[in-house]
């Protein structure tokens, strides 16, 4: 099966359904179905322990995707027709080179028929345990959320920390269409909690008519962003909880550069939600730890 594929193929490219054709199947203790293909670089037992850090609730909502570890899965070719599928363009490579590298990318996703969905990671392009598991856990997150989008308990949560102003956000999508939802542009700053003018105890009426002038002027908030920034935002959390189930990390590693990260009060308030509505498998531990500065 795997060996008709994998047999003669140092650095060579392969359609990635041919892969998820010809590749075994195998499913985790707790039911990811996955495969792997080529020279991964994954030792079998750290790829077993992020596997088997998703929740089988989670799981659950997986039935429809297998996860094929490969070396490198390559970004569609600029030049295609249109008459070939996309299916039949996306390719993968059976080990690493420079060349076959510099066209690859983080993960792609592959429509296998009949509604099966192959999500294909480049293993060797994620530099460490820590870049493959939260690539994976990404993955899992936003497969998960398609599927049932996010409870009213953690999206209260999020909207008051939002109308609270607090500082930063998980990720780019969160961070611009929270922004959205309040009628600023994508990648404003927000405004700084308790900056907002103060009133007077016994305002004048004039002040009154000002102050009613101000608040008549504030954009509604922007209902199809407001969802889009809860769902995005209940994604980033679910990835960084089983990030933090799967490996001890510090939350500063997350940092982009395109917006501030979540304060981690914040974060820890968001996660501890998650983890009550998914607890730990058995072997893993879920906990909040602060350090203090030197």
């Amino acid at each position: 099966m795997a060996e008709n594929v994998q047999v003669g193929l140092k650095a060579h490219l392969v359609g990635a359904a041919q892969v998820a054709k010809d590749t075994e199947v195998r499913q985790s203790l707790n039911g990811v179905r996955f495969a792997t293909f080529g020279e991964t670089g994954v030792a079998g037992v750290d790829l077993d322990r992020i596997l088997e850090t998703v929740p089988a609730a989670i799981v659950a909502s997986l039935k429809a995707n297998t996860y094929y570890f490969v070396p490198l899965a390559l970004r569609e070719p600029p030049a295609t027709t249109a008459k070939t599928r996309k299916s039949e363009r996306a390719m993968v490579a059976s080990a690493y080179t420079d060349e076959f590298s510099d066209a690859a990318i983080c993960h792609r996703n592959v429509e296998l028929g009949s509604g099966k969905h192959g999500v294909f990671i480049s293993t060797r392009l994620l530099a460490d345990r820590f870049a493959l598991s939260f690539e994976f856990f990404i993955n899992v997150a936003h497969a998960f959320v398609d599927q049932t989008g996010f409870p009213q308990a953690f999206g209260d949560l999020v909207w008051k920390q939002a109308l609270d102003n607090s500082r930063g956000e998980t990720s780019l999508d969160a961070w611009e269409s929270r922004n959205l939802a309040f009628g600023r542009p994508a990648d404003a700053q927000p405004e700084a909690a308790g900056s907002r003018r103060p009133r007077s105890f016994a305002p004048s009426a004039r002040a009154f008519s000002v102050a009613m002038a101000e608040a008549s002027a504030t954009p509604a908030v922007d209902e199809k962003q407001r969802n889009a920034y809860l769902g995005a935002a209940f994604s980033d959390a679910v990835a960084i909880y089983l990030l933090s189930l799967a490996l001890d990390f510090d939350y500063t590693d997350l940092r982009e550069r395109e917006y501030p990260l979540l304060a981690p009060a914040a974060l820890a308030a968001r996660l501890r939600v998650v983890a009550e509505l998914f607890p730990p498998n058995p072997g893993y531990e879920f906990a909040v730890r602060y350090r203090r500065r030197a």
